[in-house]
């Protein structure tokens, strides 16, 4: 991702006002009804009408299978668990066997607009926001690792959802799925699907492709202007601003007409909350985390992973993407299926090509 953020620094946007999100935390003090149910590593919190109440295994009705996809609406039936000291948000709709989405760098759970209400006709939709992401806690000063999402995504499997589960991710949330799977004990992730899976949390991990190693002193100078607070405050509202996201995503984007103002804000709104800049650092400059070469070989599971095939960050042509099409040659329990003209968020890029490929393999899986 460091890679699309260096243009930025040119970048000369005012951003307008938006008419899109009001972007207010899921539960609010206006709210009509609230609860606190205790669980066993933490606790939930709601402040919902009851009728839209989200919920889990731990007690919590599911929300109905559908919905309009609205960024706005689906805000507003998500639930608050506690994991460790730290309010992790997260999303429960439909009925069916469990599924776990996992958003990307910078993105979150409205990321899966156009997935959610799909999947919910057959399945039990999980979705959450990790830890520095989208509505859950952005505590200053933290360090995040892909070993730590890989953990808080473990805790919520047996805290909440507490039945073998599907995990699917996109980019750095493909990595910590493929990371909490290969850790996983119990039998409590059933199938994993990958979105173009990263290599690691930054660019740091990929140190065999040449266009890393052409601008490694770049990233390295990088890293330690990021480590300047007020540097790291200017480029990250730099960053932040409408224009220049818009941009970054069109760079990311097949198919250009995904990125609207809706997506935009999906991607803006949680970097304006406290402790955005922290994690924002914190992910640019920190370690990269296990490396999927090492992980994938130890999963038995079935595997399916979607590529698309105009990804700028994780190329077919460099080492994270030839490693994942060699898999299928060397893993029985792997499929590969490369999308045309799609960039590198396919969920959102191109849903109805994803749900064409993915539904009938998660159809196809053992009970």
């Amino acid at each position: 991702m460091a890679l699309a953020l260096l243009p930025t620094l040119s970048s000369s946007f005012s951003p307008p006002s938006s008419p899109y999100i009001h972007r207010l935390p899921p539960f609010t003090a206006s709210s009509p009804a609230s609860f606190h149910i205790a669980t066993s590593r933490g606790s939930l919190s709601r402040s919902r009408p009851l009728e839209a109440v989200s919920g889990s295994g731990a007690g919590l009705v599911a929300a109905p299978a559908g919905g309009s996809g609205d960024p706005k609406e689906v805000l507003g039936s998500c639930a608050t668990w506690k994991w460790k000291e730290f309010d992790v948000n997260y999303l429960v709709r439909g009925a069916g066997p469990p599924l776990l989405l996992i958003h990307g760098f910078g993105a979150s759970i409205g990321h899966w607009r156009r997935n959610i209400g799909v999947l919910s006709e057959n399945y039990t939709v999980y979705a959450l926001d990790l830890l520095g992401f989208g509505a859950s806690e952005k505590p200053p000063g933290f360090s995040y690792t892909m070993e730590g999402w890989a953990q808080l995504i473990l805790d919520f499997l047996d805290d909440i959802v507490q039945k073998p589960t599907v995990l699917v991710g996109n980019s750095v949330g493909s990595l910590a799925c493929v990371i909490a799977a290969s850790e996983s004990t119990g039998g409590l992730v059933r199938g994993l699907v990958l979105l173009n899976c990263a290599g690691g949390m930054n660019n740091k991990a990929i140190v065999d492709d040449w266009r890393i190693k052409l601008i490694l002193p770049l990233l390295w100078l990088f890293d330690f202007l990021l480590n300047q607070r007020p540097i790291a405050s200017a480029l990250f509202d730099r960053v932040k601003q409408r224009e220049t996201l818009k941009n970054i995503l069109l760079s990311v984007y097949g198919n250009k007409a995904a990125v609207d103002a809706e997506l935009i804000e999906i991607i803006k709104g949680p970097a304006d909350d406290v402790g955005a800049l922290d994690a924002f650092v914190s992910i640019i400059t920190g370690p990269p985390g296990p490396n999927p070469v090492s992980l994938m070989p130890k999963l038995s599971i079935p595997v399916l992973v979607l590529w698309g095939d105009q990804d700028p960050f994780t190329p077919l042509d460099g080492p994270v993407g030839k490693y994942f099409s060699s898999l299928p040659k060397e893993l029985p329990n792997v499929q590969l299926i490369v999308l045309p003209k799609v960039g590198h968020c396919p969920h959102d890029d191109r849903p109805d090509l994803v749900h064409e490929k993915l539904l009938p393999w998660l159809a196809s899986l053992p009970c």
